[in-house]
């Protein structure tokens, strides 16, 4: 089976449409029924809710990310998703996390800001849809041992879905990328 990666001339928002397209379209030729999706405002998740039947998990900032004390997802997105039989995940970064705490403070870098920043280099969205894959699979929401479909973005909306194997945080390097469904071109 012959499968072209779809490129987007520029990162964001405006990609989410056709990257769940894509999503619905790989996924039933796969038999995926697992998908995880960054999705701060809840848009991306309901949206993708509409598309696709199987265990979707929502994955939105942790409380504190922008403003101390305080989730981003406000309590309406969050009830619509549960509503569609979403579930809402909110929780540290996998790829940042504590360390982010410890560079800020004392200056310098960690390791997992490293593997991040290494991510990057390919889209700011691959690197969420790993990091969000390894969130999922540590809150057991996702299995560890069957392919899933992640989607990420930059900033907003999504702009880059994966088929990957997750991994628990704890066996990081055991996490397998298979395919690239569609990315912005760095």
């Amino acid at each position: 089976m012959e499968k072209k990666i779809c490129y987007f001339e520029e990162p964001g928002k405006e990609n989410t449409e056709r990257v769940l397209e894509l999503v619905r379209e790989r996924a039933d030729q796969l038999g995926i029924r697992n998908f995880v999706v960054a999705s701060v405002s809840g848009e991306t998740a309901l949206r993708l809710s509409e598309m696709v039947e199987g265990n979707i998990v929502s994955v939105t900032h942790h409380a504190g990310f922008r403003e101390k004390g305080q989730l981003e997802l406000e309590a309406e997105a969050r009830d619509a998703l549960l509503e569609r039989g979403v579930n809402v995940y909110a929780g540290s970064h996998a790829l940042s996390g504590v360390g982010r705490g410890i560079s800020n403070r004392f200056g310098g870098v960690t390791p997992v800001e490293i593997m991040a920043e290494t991510l990057r280099m390919v889209s700011q969205g691959f690197k969420v849809c790993v990091e969000i894959a390894i969130m999922a699979a540590d809150a057991g929401l996702i299995p560890v041992d069957e392919e899933v479909i992640s989607i990420g973005g930059t900033a907003w909306g999504a702009d880059t879905a994966l088929v990957l194997t997750p991994a628990h945080m704890n066996s990081v390097f055991d996490l397998r990328i298979h395919e690239v469904i569609a990315m912005p071109r760095p």
